[in-house]
């Protein structure tokens, strides 16, 4: 059967990890001149504190090339799907592509530029394990993933913009107005890159669902099988909310709620929530 591995992030709790046989490599984080893996050794809550102590945003680094390849050596008897957070975010990739070619498995692991981030790669990577787990070909999944990943829909929407801000992700122009005037923008990913789109402005709690109300036409035509709730901290009524919203429609089979892990949350910040899925 393929193995199918993604970096850390895709986001995917270890429930799902584990009922589709996902292996996740490690994103680094550094906190000053402490590393951590993304997901191992360090939380989102202990990034929070670091970055509100220090006034700045971690720094996030590609797994090690040797660390990607002893990953690889322990599935080199099968084929491989391995997934990357999008190449113009992160060097992730290109890391991994090095390592299929220094053990020379050009034949049997392939390398998918996700051009996504969070569970916008997680939808498509349990997508690749139920292929696996049906016996598919890797170059089988690939195919078939290739031609889904533009239909993945990625946005979500920020508490605040301190930290896109302090990771040079947003304009100081763009932080300012967002801390004085309250405005929390939709970040959507496009074409492997974030881009703010419409804002709101007020109370988290109804900045959040009007977010997801406007894309209630998009929603109702998605493939059905499964959305994702991601987010970095939000409260749980909040979360209900979008939980319950999302069911009254009636569309999906399966409504996946998870925390964003380290790295997104280093860009991103505590508050952020976004709906994830892949459109019909």
């Amino acid at each position: 059967m393929v193995k199918i591995i993604s970096d850390s992030t895709c986001d995917l709790s270890k429930e799902l990890l584990e009922k589709y046989d996902i292996t996740i490599l490690p994103l680094h984080i550094h906190l000053g001149d402490e590393e951590y893996e993304d997901g191992v050794n360090i939380t989102p809550d202990d990034i929070y504190q670091w970055s509100d102590a220090n006034k700045t945003t971690p720094k996030t680094s590609a797994a090690s090339p040797d660390s990607v390849m002893e990953l690889f050596k322990q599935y080199a008897d099968r084929e491989i799907v391995c997934f990357s957070i999008s190449d113009e975010m992160s060097t992730t990739g290109n890391v991994m592509r090095m390592a299929v070619e220094e053990l020379g498995l050009e034949e049997s692991a392939f390398i998918v530029n996700s051009a996504n981030l969070s569970t916008g790669i997680g939808l498509m990577v349990i997508e690749a394990a139920i292929m696996a787990q049906e016996g598919r070909s890797a170059r089988e999944i690939v195919e078939y993933i290739e031609a889904l990943k533009p239909r993945v829909r990625a946005s979500f929407v920020v508490d605040t913009l301190t930290y896109l801000h302090r990771g040079g992700r947003c304009s100081s122009v763009a932080a300012l107005a967002g801390g004085v005037l309250q405005l929390h923008p939709r970040i959507v990913v496009e074409n492997g890159r974030m881009s703010a789109g419409k804002k709101y402005r007020g109370k988290t709690q109804s900045v959040i669902l009007s977010y997801v109300k406007d894309m209630e036409e998009e929603l109702k035509q998605a493939k059905p099988d499964r959305v994702f709730i991601t987010h970095s901290g939000c409260d749980a009524e909040t979360i209900e909310k979008v939980r319950q919203y999302l069911e009254e429609l009636g569309v999906f089979g399966e409504i996946l709620i998870t925390r964003a892990g380290g790295v997104v949350s280093s860009h991103c910040g505590p508050g952020t929530l976004g709906v994830l899925f892949i459109a019909g």
